[in-house]
């Protein structure tokens, strides 16, 4: 058994929390940092299953605003809420694309996705960069302006080009790292705060 099989703290900690993955904490720590996600906001959450960040989002919502998910997989099958619009299915596709558009525009454009990893950091990190040029086309097309945005991403997979390109699109653009994200691991954070008018 790797220590990937094995729950850690965070993964356990989801669990009596309801939550269905430890990747929950990310956003708690980044949300607690740079407030992402407020009352009443209508917020994305892209490459969204099981569903932590959704859940995340919801309770953060109260019951306010309304929250749009997608992922190629299903969400877990407790993650439901009234406010709550799921879209299984791909990102790139055109006609998805529209329907999400249409439920905007977003407050808040959160992305956790990640690409199938094959173990060639290469590869991983080029999949990787690719969802971070998707996810930064559906903040800059659907994002109010004064709206956020965080993504994560491989590092090596051309961090300082997206940083460069998010100062265009936002007043404040930096990486970010949270604590729970593993100690092997080589993923971080980009966050987008206050989209330009």
């Amino acid at each position: 058994m790797n220590s990937y099989e094995k729950p850690d703290f965070w993964s356990q900690k989801a669990f009596k929390e309801g939550y269905p993955a430890r990747s929950v904490y990310k956003l708690q720590e980044i949300d607690a940092k740079f407030g992402m996600l407020k009352k009443n906001f209508r917020v994305l959450d892209l490459g969204s299953a099981p569903g932590s960040w959704t859940v995340f989002a919801l309770r953060t919502l109260e019951g306010t605003g309304h929250v749009t998910s997608i992922d190629l997989l299903p969400l877990a099958k407790d993650v439901k809420g009234e406010n709550l619009t799921f879209f299984q299915g791909d990102m790139y596709d055109p006609e998805l694309r529209a329907q999400i558009q249409a439920l905007g525009p977003y407050d808040s454009v959160i992305c956790d996705a990640a690409p199938r990893t094959t173990g060639n950091r290469v590869v991983d990190t080029a999949g990787s960069a690719g969802l971070v040029e998707l996810a930064m086309y559906y903040a800059e097309t659907m994002l109010k302006p004064g709206g956020n945005f965080c993504v994560k991403i491989f590092q090596g997979g051309d961090q300082q080009q997206f940083l460069k390109k998010m100062r265009e699109i936002f007043t404040t653009a930096k990486g970010f790292k949270p604590e729970a994200c593993r100690d092997k691991s080589f993923e971080t954070y980009l966050i987008g705060l206050h989209k330009k008018g």
